[in-house]
């Protein structure tokens, strides 16, 4: 393999492989193929990595010569479609090893029932092994080449925000506020959000997976902005919220709040804490300001990376993980449940270094109240 960085991202699953017994790494989803192949415009494909061993990878026969020229992964085998397809692929691969029991490991997340069926035909004694915590865990801490691309996708979202923040009025949709904040993000560069956005009217801000809707902008009541961008393959993310008119002081109040707990959470955020310190900093300060009764999450953030909420590390009450150098979390996720009060919110994605942290979001928190 001639790309030292590939080369090292699949020595370090290798690695982890032999300890836990695996035969090899079958890499269906798109995610994990532009963490282990270092492609980002691959559909179709897949990648078999073996314990012991080179790593091959299955693409149509018209892409070929670009993954391989990317990769630096020396074994790009071509297939020509509807004869074969990236599961039959990874089945002739599995049977031409030779196993007779394989222990074979999957992101269980990502795995189609036609990935599986071909498989057990080819190895229909195989053991099936999970390994999406440990793909989470070998991605959460990210190289300067990560975080340039992250720091560009951020960039965007400012751009995008500030558009928002321009376009939200009384009477205007959610979905064409949306419309204004996604047009300067794509302008700014941005290759589109990994998730379903958010431009919320107040009504609606404490479901939990809401998205930019066609309801319409409420007077004297906040708004939710929460967007996100990407570029070659890895993502950001933000939230913020406006104030239109003249809101309640007990919603601009929760705004504060959040905005305080975040920095709270932040001053924790160091190589060697736990998420639970870090979940206890921000739960510390929501108590402090008598909101502790409705804060109710146990959760204020996730990795961020080729996905926008990565389950490694998990920013949870009770969790043991350890901070590293160099991961990227999005914090503060939760709001304060309290009905026609809470709902505003503000999220920031943030890199832990050696000395301090860097916000690779940067847009104002200044609370903005427009009349």
């Amino acid at each position: 393999m001639n790309n030292p960085i590939i080369a090292g991202r699949v020595a370090r699953l290798q690695e982890k492989l032999r300890e836990l017994g695996y035969d090899a790494a079958m890499i269906y989803d798109r995610e994990n193929l532009i963490y282990f192949a270092g492609v980002d415009d691959l559909e179709g494909a897949g990648m078999a990595i073996p314990a012991e061993g080179e790593p091959e990878i299955f693409v149509l026969f018209m892409e070929a010569d670009h993954v391989k020229e990317l990769s630096g992964v020396d074994k790009v085998t071509a297939y020509m479609f509807p004869k074969d397809n990236q599961s039959t692929m990874m089945a002739k691969w599995v049977k031409a090893q030779g196993w007779k029991a394989p222990k074979l490991a999957f992101t269980r997340y990502f795995i189609s029932l036609k990935d599986y069926q071909c498989l057990r035909d080819a190895a229909p004694d195989m053991q099936v092994c999970d390994i999406a915590t440990l793909c989470y865990q070998l991605r959460s801490v990210k190289d300067e080449g990560e975080l340039e691309k992250m720091r560009f996708a951020s960039r965007a979202l400012a751009a995008g925000m500030q558009a928002a923040f321009d376009a939200a009025q009384p009477g205007v949709a959610e979905v064409e506020v949306l419309a204004e904040a996604e047009r300067a993000m794509l302008r700014a560069g941005s290759q589109g959000s990994s998730f379903r956005m958010q431009v919320l009217s107040h009504e609606r801000q404490l479901m939990h997976h809401p998205y930019a809707s066609t309801a319409k902008l409420r007077d004297n009541a906040p708004v939710v902005i929460h967007l996100g961008a990407s570029y070659e393959g890895y993502t950001s993310k933000m939230c913020r919220t406006i104030f239109l008119g003249e809101p309640n002081p007990e919603s601009v109040r929760v705004y504060e709040v959040l905005k305080g707990a975040q920095k709270a959470a932040v001053k924790a955020l160091v190589p060697g804490a736990t998420c639970n310190d870090v979940y206890e900093a921000a739960t510390a300060y929501v108590n402090e300001q008598g909101f502790g009764h409705a804060w109710v999450m146990e959760h204020i953030g996730y990795g961020v990376g080729i996905r926008q909420s990565e389950f490694y590390p998990v920013l949870a009450k009770g969790s043991p993980v350890k901070i590293e150098e160099n991961m990227v979390v999005d914090m503060l996720l939760p709001t304060i449940f309290i009905p026609h009060v809470g709902g505003p919110r503000v999220t920031d994605v943030i890199a832990v270094k050696k000395d301090g942290v860097e916000y690779l979001t940067q847009f104002s928190q200044e609370t903005v109240i427009k009349k």
